[in-house]
């Protein structure tokens, strides 16, 4: 039965002409109703829009942080290779052929015998003896999680005499990156939770002190996306405000990687803050809009 009246009610709304000059005042009162709930709530504005800026500001610090930790680490990663020493009478050409058809191998570099020998004697005084050094690959790796991988394969030729990396460093790395993701992502779930419960506390404040005009609003039967749109709203101002306050620490900790950068002659990851503050702003809209959702789900229940 309600279905049907859905329905009938749907096809009803299509045959009636749209009023847009209606609906762009209806808009004009329900952000005129929001600028004056923000106006009512007074001087806990300012508490809520700090307490939301250091929230942020927290959040963007660490977001910011982790993609210059993993620009340094792979930079770190790139220099990172796996030396391969051939047997004696290996063709090194064919080796060669052979380790850049596997996975995740991005640069194979031939180092001759002679080569080595010939570097080795202008950095020690060697007596003259014949050259003991052999035919030497060094293999790059396109991320150092796979140098693992890529190392094994490798050890399964034939030709293949000995073979070494820096699997420390590796190691290092890989969980480095492993550890800055981890703690963006607990600081993103914190920033969500405390977000929404401020968000909430105030959402309901405003509820409380309007409780008897939204309840001759419902008598009237005004619909509820008009009741709940200045609260929504109000929610996303809040997130909104607070992300522009969050601006002034973030473009501190900006300047003090880009040094920091400079300092090591490590490129600096592109387009990294536009992505903090995008990413910063839409998190707080919606975390603030959802906040207010939430609560006037639970207290209003329209």
């Amino acid at each position: 039965m309600n279905s049907s009246k859905a329905i009938l009610k749907k096809k009803v709304k299509k045959h009636i002409p749209k009023d847009w000059l209606c609906e762009l005042r209806i808009l004009y009162r329900l952000t005129k109703e929001t600028i004056l709930d923000v106006y009512r709530t007074g001087i806990v504005n300012l508490i809520i829009i700090t307490t939301m800026a250091a929230i942020l500001t927290i959040f963007a610090s660490f977001f910011r942080s982790a993609l210059s930790i993993s620009s340094f680490a792979h930079e770190l990663g790139n220099v990172l290779e796996i030396s391969v020493y051939l047997k004696e009478n290996s063709d090194a050409n064919l080796v060669k052929k052979r380790v850049k058809e596997f996975e995740h191998v991005e640069n194979v570099n031939i180092i001759p015998k002679n080569t080595s020998w010939i570097n080795l004697k202008r950095e020690m005084d060697l007596p003259d003896i014949d050259n003991p050094l052999p035919d030497t690959l060094h293999v790059k790796v396109d991320k150092p999680e796979n140098i693992e991988q890529v190392f094994n394969n490798i050890k399964q030729l034939n030709s293949v005499e000995d073979m070494s990396y820096a699997q420390d460093l590796a190691k290092k790395i890989e969980a480095l990156n492993h550890v800055v993701n981890m703690i963006t992502i607990f600081v993103v779930i914190i920033m969500g939770i405390l977000t929404i419960t401020i968000i909430n506390n105030t959402i309901q404040l405003v509820i409380q002190s309007r409780k008897e005009e939204i309840e001759i609003m419902r008598l009237m039967g005004v619909s509820n996306w008009y009741i709940r749109f200045p609260l929504i709203m109000q929610g996303a101002f809040y997130g909104f405000s607070g992300a522009v306050l969050a601006l002034i620490p973030l473009n501190f900790v900006q300047n003090g990687l880009t040094h920091m950068h400079q300092f090591f002659m490590v490129p600096a990851p592109v387009y990294a803050q536009t992505l903090v503050i995008t990413i910063m702003f839409a998190m707080a809209i919606l975390f603030g809009a959802g906040g207010s959702f939430l609560c006037i789900k639970k207290h209003l229940q329209v």
